[in-house]
Protein backbone atom coordinates (compact mmCIF):
# COMPACT_ATOMS: atom_id res chain seq x y z
CA UNK A 1 0.00 0.00 0.00
CA UNK A 2 2.92 2.67 0.85
CA UNK A 3 5.30 1.64 -2.12
CA UNK A 4 5.45 3.96 -5.05
CA UNK A 5 4.03 3.29 -8.17
CA UNK A 6 4.73 5.89 -10.16
CA UNK A 7 5.22 9.98 -10.82
CA UNK A 8 3.77 12.11 -13.11
CA UNK A 9 4.10 15.71 -13.55
CA UNK A 10 2.61 18.50 -15.64
CA UNK A 11 3.19 21.89 -16.40
CA UNK A 12 1.26 24.54 -14.61
CA UNK A 13 1.19 28.14 -14.27
CA UNK A 14 2.34 30.26 -11.27
CA UNK A 15 1.04 33.26 -9.74
CA UNK A 16 3.12 35.26 -12.18
CA UNK A 17 1.79 33.72 -15.00
CA UNK A 18 4.89 31.85 -15.84
CA UNK A 19 5.11 28.02 -16.13
CA UNK A 20 6.10 25.71 -13.14
CA UNK A 21 5.93 22.20 -12.13
CA UNK A 22 3.19 20.04 -10.41
CA UNK A 23 4.88 16.42 -9.71
CA UNK A 24 1.73 13.90 -8.69
CA UNK A 25 3.27 10.58 -6.83
CA UNK A 26 0.72 7.73 -6.78
CA UNK A 27 0.51 4.55 -4.84
CA UNK A 28 -1.81 1.92 -4.92
CA UNK A 29 -5.57 3.81 -4.30
CA UNK A 30 -3.77 7.53 -3.30
CA UNK A 31 -2.05 9.85 -4.65
CA UNK A 32 -0.93 13.60 -3.39
CA UNK A 33 0.80 16.55 -5.80
CA UNK A 34 2.55 19.58 -5.11
CA UNK A 35 3.57 22.85 -7.33
CA UNK A 36 7.00 23.94 -7.10
CA UNK A 37 7.23 28.23 -6.59
CA UNK A 38 9.84 30.14 -8.13
CA UNK A 39 11.42 33.46 -7.43
CA UNK A 40 12.45 36.58 -8.43
CA UNK A 41 14.73 37.78 -6.46
CA UNK A 42 17.30 35.09 -6.66
CA UNK A 43 20.68 34.50 -5.24
CA UNK A 44 23.37 32.97 -7.15
CA UNK A 45 23.61 30.22 -4.63
CA UNK A 46 20.25 28.73 -5.08
CA UNK A 47 19.57 25.45 -6.51
CA UNK A 48 19.14 25.65 -10.08
CA UNK A 49 15.85 26.19 -11.68
CA UNK A 50 15.51 24.19 -15.05
CA UNK A 51 13.51 25.60 -18.05
CA UNK A 52 13.69 25.33 -21.72
CA UNK A 53 15.30 28.41 -22.42
CA UNK A 54 15.59 27.62 -26.02
CA UNK A 55 11.73 26.66 -26.23
CA UNK A 56 10.39 30.19 -27.96
CA UNK A 57 6.48 29.24 -27.64
CA UNK A 58 6.99 30.00 -24.10
CA UNK A 59 9.47 32.41 -24.19
CA UNK A 60 12.12 30.54 -22.86
CA UNK A 61 10.10 29.87 -19.46
CA UNK A 62 8.70 26.56 -20.26
CA UNK A 63 9.49 23.71 -18.26
CA UNK A 64 9.21 21.00 -20.27
CA UNK A 65 12.25 19.16 -20.46
CA UNK A 66 12.04 19.20 -16.40
CA UNK A 67 8.69 17.59 -16.65
CA UNK A 68 10.06 14.74 -19.09
CA UNK A 69 13.04 14.07 -16.44
CA UNK A 70 10.38 13.26 -13.52
CA UNK A 71 8.16 11.37 -15.83
CA UNK A 72 10.75 8.99 -16.85
CA UNK A 73 13.70 9.10 -14.83
CA UNK A 74 12.49 10.08 -11.61
CA UNK A 75 9.40 8.04 -12.01
CA UNK A 76 11.44 4.79 -13.00
CA UNK A 77 14.20 5.67 -10.03
CA UNK A 78 11.24 5.91 -7.20
CA UNK A 79 9.21 3.09 -7.97
CA UNK A 80 8.48 0.21 -5.08
CA UNK A 81 10.05 2.41 -2.89
CA UNK A 82 8.48 3.16 0.66
CA UNK A 83 6.61 6.81 0.42
CA UNK A 84 7.32 6.71 4.33
CA UNK A 85 11.15 7.11 3.92
CA UNK A 86 11.19 10.42 2.67
CA UNK A 87 15.33 10.67 3.25
CA UNK A 88 16.07 7.94 1.20
CA UNK A 89 13.67 9.31 -1.50
CA UNK A 90 15.04 12.72 -1.78
CA UNK A 91 18.95 11.15 -1.58
CA UNK A 92 18.14 8.97 -4.49
CA UNK A 93 17.10 12.28 -6.41
CA UNK A 94 19.83 13.81 -5.49
CA UNK A 95 22.35 11.24 -6.49
CA UNK A 96 20.69 10.59 -9.69
CA UNK A 97 21.20 14.18 -10.01
CA UNK A 98 24.81 14.61 -8.95
CA UNK A 99 25.30 17.67 -9.42
CA UNK A 100 26.25 20.30 -6.75
CA UNK A 101 23.33 22.61 -7.78
CA UNK A 102 20.90 20.19 -9.45
CA UNK A 103 21.34 21.42 -12.77
CA UNK A 104 21.14 18.01 -14.27
CA UNK A 105 17.18 17.36 -13.43
CA UNK A 106 16.39 20.79 -12.23
CA UNK A 107 15.68 21.59 -8.30
CA UNK A 108 12.54 22.26 -9.37
CA UNK A 109 11.78 19.23 -11.03
CA UNK A 110 13.58 17.21 -7.62
CA UNK A 111 11.46 19.45 -4.83
CA UNK A 112 8.04 18.93 -6.77
CA UNK A 113 8.30 15.18 -6.24
CA UNK A 114 9.85 15.66 -2.89
CA UNK A 115 6.86 17.77 -1.90
CA UNK A 116 4.24 15.46 -3.02
CA UNK A 117 6.24 12.38 -0.94
CA UNK A 118 5.73 13.97 1.89
CA UNK A 119 2.27 14.58 1.34
CA UNK A 120 1.56 11.45 0.48
CA UNK A 121 3.12 9.90 3.51
CA UNK A 122 1.56 12.03 5.68
CA UNK A 123 -2.50 11.15 3.64
CA UNK A 124 -1.31 7.82 4.02
CA UNK A 125 -0.94 8.08 8.02
CA UNK A 126 -3.99 9.70 8.22
CA UNK A 127 -2.35 12.12 10.11
CA UNK A 128 -2.04 16.44 9.29
CA UNK A 129 0.91 17.36 7.46
CA UNK A 130 2.02 19.69 10.16
CA UNK A 131 2.19 16.81 12.48
CA UNK A 132 4.57 14.61 10.24
CA UNK A 133 7.63 16.65 10.60
CA UNK A 134 9.85 17.75 13.02
CA UNK A 135 7.62 18.08 16.28
CA UNK A 136 5.13 15.81 18.14
CA UNK A 137 3.54 18.03 20.09
CA UNK A 138 3.11 21.45 21.79
CA UNK A 139 2.51 22.72 18.41
CA UNK A 140 2.79 26.67 17.83
CA UNK A 141 1.62 29.05 14.90
CA UNK A 142 3.96 31.24 13.22
CA UNK A 143 3.91 35.21 13.53
CA UNK A 144 3.33 36.35 10.07
CA UNK A 145 5.46 38.71 8.85
CA UNK A 146 3.16 40.26 6.05
CA UNK A 147 4.16 42.40 3.13
CA UNK A 148 1.96 45.63 2.84
CA UNK A 149 4.22 47.73 0.63
CA UNK A 150 5.84 46.19 -2.36
CA UNK A 151 9.19 48.01 -4.01
CA UNK A 152 12.57 46.50 -5.21
CA UNK A 153 12.27 43.42 -7.75
CA UNK A 154 8.69 42.75 -7.15
CA UNK A 155 7.35 46.65 -8.65
CA UNK A 156 8.21 48.70 -10.53
CA UNK A 157 7.50 52.08 -8.62
CA UNK A 158 10.79 53.24 -8.00
CA UNK A 159 11.21 52.06 -3.96
CA UNK A 160 15.08 50.94 -3.14
CA UNK A 161 14.02 48.11 -0.54
CA UNK A 162 12.36 45.83 -2.03
CA UNK A 163 9.15 44.80 1.12
CA UNK A 164 7.74 46.31 3.90
CA UNK A 165 6.38 44.16 6.24
CA UNK A 166 4.30 45.00 9.30
CA UNK A 167 4.42 41.96 12.15
CA UNK A 168 1.70 41.50 14.62
CA UNK A 169 3.80 41.39 18.10
CA UNK A 170 1.37 41.38 20.69
CA UNK A 171 -1.34 39.03 19.17
CA UNK A 172 -2.48 36.32 21.32
CA UNK A 173 -3.76 34.15 18.56
CA UNK A 174 -3.36 33.71 14.58
CA UNK A 175 -6.75 34.92 13.83
CA UNK A 176 -5.86 37.62 16.03
CA UNK A 177 -2.90 38.49 14.20
CA UNK A 178 -4.62 38.26 11.39
CA UNK A 179 -7.63 41.27 11.90
CA UNK A 180 -4.58 43.07 13.08
CA UNK A 181 -3.00 42.88 9.91
CA UNK A 182 -6.25 43.00 8.11
CA UNK A 183 -7.41 46.73 9.87
CA UNK A 184 -3.04 48.17 9.10
CA UNK A 185 -3.75 47.00 5.56
CA UNK A 186 -7.12 48.27 4.75
CA UNK A 187 -6.39 51.61 6.43
CA UNK A 188 -3.29 51.80 4.50
CA UNK A 189 -5.22 51.28 1.41
CA UNK A 190 -7.20 54.78 2.26
CA UNK A 191 -4.28 56.64 3.40
CA UNK A 192 -3.03 55.50 -0.02
CA UNK A 193 -5.79 56.50 -2.06
CA UNK A 194 -6.66 60.08 -0.19
CA UNK A 195 -2.67 61.03 -0.99
CA UNK A 196 -3.83 60.19 -4.82
CA UNK A 197 -1.95 57.18 -5.16
CA UNK A 198 -2.18 53.75 -6.93
CA UNK A 199 -3.96 50.78 -4.64
CA UNK A 200 -2.17 48.44 -7.16
CA UNK A 201 -0.36 45.61 -6.23
CA UNK A 202 2.89 43.88 -6.54
CA UNK A 203 4.04 40.54 -6.85
CA UNK A 204 3.73 39.45 -3.47
CA UNK A 205 0.17 41.53 -3.00
CA UNK A 206 1.67 44.46 -1.51
CA UNK A 207 0.52 47.84 -2.47
CA UNK A 208 2.71 49.69 -4.74
CA UNK A 209 2.49 52.99 -5.12
CA UNK A 210 4.65 54.96 -7.39
CA UNK A 211 6.80 56.58 -4.48
CA UNK A 212 10.28 56.46 -4.79
CA UNK A 213 11.90 56.95 -1.19
CA UNK A 214 11.79 54.53 1.77
CA UNK A 215 10.84 57.32 4.48
CA UNK A 216 7.55 57.93 2.34
CA UNK A 217 6.54 54.32 2.42
CA UNK A 218 7.13 53.88 6.06
CA UNK A 219 5.61 57.00 6.95
CA UNK A 220 2.62 56.04 5.11
CA UNK A 221 3.10 52.25 7.67
CA UNK A 222 3.34 54.18 10.73
CA UNK A 223 0.03 56.41 9.39
CA UNK A 224 -1.76 53.24 8.75
CA UNK A 225 -0.74 51.56 12.17
CA UNK A 226 -1.76 54.37 14.28
CA UNK A 227 -5.22 54.82 12.35
CA UNK A 228 -5.74 50.87 13.12
CA UNK A 229 -5.70 51.92 16.98
CA UNK A 230 -2.16 49.85 17.30
CA UNK A 231 1.35 51.65 18.79
CA UNK A 232 4.39 50.99 16.23
CA UNK A 233 7.19 48.93 17.68
CA UNK A 234 5.17 47.40 20.36
CA UNK A 235 1.37 45.87 18.38
CA UNK A 236 2.70 45.90 15.56
CA UNK A 237 6.34 46.02 14.20
CA UNK A 238 7.67 47.23 10.98
CA UNK A 239 10.27 44.64 9.28
CA UNK A 240 12.36 44.94 5.68
CA UNK A 241 13.36 42.88 2.76
CA UNK A 242 16.72 45.02 1.64
CA UNK A 243 17.15 42.32 -1.34
CA UNK A 244 20.43 44.54 -1.30
CA UNK A 245 22.30 42.11 -3.72
CA UNK A 246 20.14 44.28 -6.24
CA UNK A 247 21.46 47.45 -4.45
CA UNK A 248 25.11 46.63 -4.55
CA UNK A 249 28.52 47.75 -6.77
CA UNK A 250 31.77 48.45 -6.28
CA UNK A 251 31.74 47.96 -2.36
CA UNK A 252 28.98 50.28 -2.16
CA UNK A 253 24.86 50.16 -1.98
CA UNK A 254 22.28 52.59 -3.06
CA UNK A 255 19.67 51.42 -0.30
CA UNK A 256 18.84 54.84 1.22
CA UNK A 257 18.86 56.41 -1.97
CA UNK A 258 19.95 56.04 -5.90
CA UNK A 259 23.62 57.31 -4.48
CA UNK A 260 26.03 54.42 -4.04
CA UNK A 261 27.81 54.81 -0.67
CA UNK A 262 30.32 53.25 1.76
CA UNK A 263 28.95 50.20 4.17
CA UNK A 264 30.25 52.64 6.96
CA UNK A 265 27.59 55.25 6.05
CA UNK A 266 24.80 52.61 4.97
CA UNK A 267 25.31 50.88 8.16
CA UNK A 268 24.21 54.59 10.19
CA UNK A 269 21.39 55.21 7.33
CA UNK A 270 20.05 52.22 8.59
CA UNK A 271 20.72 52.64 12.47
CA UNK A 272 18.94 56.10 12.07
CA UNK A 273 16.28 54.28 10.02
CA UNK A 274 15.81 51.58 13.07
CA UNK A 275 15.52 54.17 16.08
CA UNK A 276 12.91 56.60 13.92
CA UNK A 277 10.73 54.00 12.76
CA UNK A 278 11.36 51.34 15.52
CA UNK A 279 12.09 48.57 12.69
CA UNK A 280 12.57 45.17 14.65
CA UNK A 281 13.78 43.06 11.40
CA UNK A 282 15.81 42.97 8.69
CA UNK A 283 16.31 40.97 5.75
CA UNK A 284 19.43 40.81 3.20
CA UNK A 285 20.72 44.44 4.16
CA UNK A 286 23.92 43.39 2.49
CA UNK A 287 25.30 41.58 -0.38
CA UNK A 288 25.71 37.59 -0.68
CA UNK A 289 29.14 37.72 -0.15
CA UNK A 290 29.68 40.66 1.72
CA UNK A 291 29.98 38.74 4.38
CA UNK A 292 32.36 41.50 6.29
CA UNK A 293 29.67 43.97 6.20
CA UNK A 294 26.84 41.79 7.76
CA UNK A 295 29.18 41.00 10.70
CA UNK A 296 30.07 44.72 11.39
CA UNK A 297 25.91 45.68 11.40
CA UNK A 298 25.62 42.89 13.95
CA UNK A 299 28.00 44.46 15.95
CA UNK A 300 26.09 47.71 15.64
CA UNK A 301 22.57 46.86 16.44
CA UNK A 302 21.41 45.46 19.20
CA UNK A 303 17.66 43.94 19.52
CA UNK A 304 16.63 43.77 15.50
CA UNK A 305 16.47 40.44 13.97
CA UNK A 306 18.65 40.26 10.87
CA UNK A 307 17.66 37.72 8.46
CA UNK A 308 20.03 35.99 5.79
CA UNK A 309 17.99 34.86 2.80
CA UNK A 310 20.59 35.16 -0.59
CA UNK A 311 23.43 35.11 1.86
CA UNK A 312 22.21 31.24 2.71
CA UNK A 313 19.61 29.94 0.01
CA UNK A 314 18.68 27.24 2.39
CA UNK A 315 22.12 26.03 2.49
CA UNK A 316 23.95 24.05 5.83
CA UNK A 317 27.64 24.96 4.33
CA UNK A 318 26.19 28.59 4.13
CA UNK A 319 24.52 28.65 7.06
CA UNK A 320 27.67 27.33 9.22
CA UNK A 321 29.76 30.03 7.51
CA UNK A 322 27.76 32.83 8.34
CA UNK A 323 27.22 31.38 11.99
CA UNK A 324 30.82 31.17 12.20
CA UNK A 325 31.08 34.79 10.93
CA UNK A 326 28.65 35.95 13.11
CA UNK A 327 26.42 37.44 9.88
CA UNK A 328 22.87 37.11 11.47
CA UNK A 329 20.54 36.11 13.61
CA UNK A 330 17.74 34.84 11.83
CA UNK A 331 17.47 32.52 8.41
CA UNK A 332 14.59 32.62 5.61
CA UNK A 333 13.48 29.14 4.63
CA UNK A 334 13.07 28.68 1.03
CA UNK A 335 11.98 25.31 0.15
CA UNK A 336 13.06 25.75 -3.74
CA UNK A 337 16.34 27.13 -3.01
CA UNK A 338 17.84 23.69 -1.71
CA UNK A 339 15.70 21.39 -3.54
CA UNK A 340 14.74 18.72 -1.10
CA UNK A 341 12.02 18.49 2.28
CA UNK A 342 14.74 16.61 3.94
CA UNK A 343 17.74 18.95 3.41
CA UNK A 344 15.35 21.41 4.19
CA UNK A 345 14.40 20.36 7.59
CA UNK A 346 18.30 19.63 8.16
CA UNK A 347 19.18 23.33 7.60
CA UNK A 348 15.81 24.29 9.89
CA UNK A 349 17.01 21.51 12.62
CA UNK A 350 20.76 23.08 12.55
CA UNK A 351 19.54 26.82 12.41
CA UNK A 352 17.42 26.09 15.86
CA UNK A 353 20.26 24.45 17.63
CA UNK A 354 22.94 26.90 17.13
CA UNK A 355 19.76 29.56 18.23
CA UNK A 356 18.87 31.11 15.02
CA UNK A 357 14.84 32.06 14.50
CA UNK A 358 13.53 29.94 11.10
CA UNK A 359 11.29 32.00 9.15
CA UNK A 360 9.41 29.97 6.68
CA UNK A 361 9.07 31.92 3.34
CA UNK A 362 7.40 31.98 -0.15
CA UNK A 363 8.51 32.65 -3.14
CA UNK A 364 7.41 35.77 -5.33
CA UNK A 365 5.88 33.45 -8.19
CA UNK A 366 3.96 31.04 -5.92
CA UNK A 367 0.54 28.66 -6.18
CA UNK A 368 -2.25 27.74 -4.26
CA UNK A 369 -0.11 25.37 -2.74
CA UNK A 370 -0.34 25.43 1.07
CA UNK A 371 2.53 23.01 2.02
CA UNK A 372 4.86 25.96 3.95
CA UNK A 373 1.94 26.84 6.47
CA UNK A 374 2.00 23.13 7.96
CA UNK A 375 6.08 23.12 7.44
CA UNK A 376 6.32 26.15 9.49
CA UNK A 377 4.17 25.05 12.31
CA UNK A 378 5.76 21.22 11.78
CA UNK A 379 9.03 22.45 12.38
CA UNK A 380 8.50 25.35 15.33
CA UNK A 381 9.31 27.89 13.18
CA UNK A 382 8.49 31.44 14.37
CA UNK A 383 7.68 33.39 11.62
CA UNK A 384 6.25 32.86 8.16
CA UNK A 385 6.69 35.35 5.20
CA UNK A 386 4.02 34.57 2.20
CA UNK A 387 3.05 37.82 1.12
CA UNK A 388 0.40 40.57 1.93
CA UNK A 389 -3.82 39.91 2.34
CA UNK A 390 -4.36 39.75 -1.43
CA UNK A 391 -4.23 37.50 -4.21
CA UNK A 392 -4.89 33.90 -3.25
CA UNK A 393 -2.00 31.97 -3.83
CA UNK A 394 -0.65 34.29 -0.45
CA UNK A 395 -3.65 33.89 1.49
CA UNK A 396 -4.23 30.34 0.86
CA UNK A 397 -1.14 29.81 3.12
CA UNK A 398 -2.90 32.11 5.80
CA UNK A 399 -6.05 30.02 5.48
CA UNK A 400 -4.51 27.10 6.13
CA UNK A 401 -2.83 28.34 9.48
CA UNK A 402 -6.47 29.25 10.59
CA UNK A 403 -7.63 25.71 10.02
CA UNK A 404 -4.95 24.46 11.59
CA UNK A 405 -4.80 27.08 14.43
CA UNK A 406 -9.04 25.41 14.82
CA UNK A 407 -7.42 21.88 14.50
CA UNK A 408 -5.34 22.07 17.74
CA UNK A 409 -8.15 24.20 19.60
CA UNK A 410 -7.36 24.78 23.30
CA UNK A 411 -3.63 23.96 22.67
CA UNK A 412 -3.20 26.44 20.13
CA UNK A 413 -0.54 28.91 20.60
CA UNK A 414 1.42 31.48 19.28
CA UNK A 415 5.32 31.24 19.52
CA UNK A 416 7.84 33.50 20.64
CA UNK A 417 9.45 36.34 18.40
CA UNK A 418 11.69 37.75 21.09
Amino acid sequence: MSKILKVKARQVFDSRGNPTIEAEVFTKNNSASAICPSGASTGTYEAFEKRDKKNKRYLGKSVLSAINLINSIISKKLKGNNIHNQEKIDALMINLDGTRQKTRLGANAILSVSIAVKKLSAKLKKKPLYKTFLIKNNFKLPYPLMNIINGGAHANNGLRIQEFMIRPDRAKSFSEAMRICFLVIKNLSKIIKARGLSTSVGDEGGFAPMINNNNKALDLIISAIKRSGFINGKDVSICLDVAANELFKKKKYSIHSKNYISVEKSINEYKKMIKKYKIKSIEDPFAENDWISWNKLMKSIKKVQIVGDDLYVTNLERLKKGFLNLSSNAILIKLNQIGTVSETLEVIKFAQIIGFKTIISHRSGDSEDTFIADLAVGTNSNQIKTGSLARSERVAKYNQLIRIEEDLGKKARMNKIH
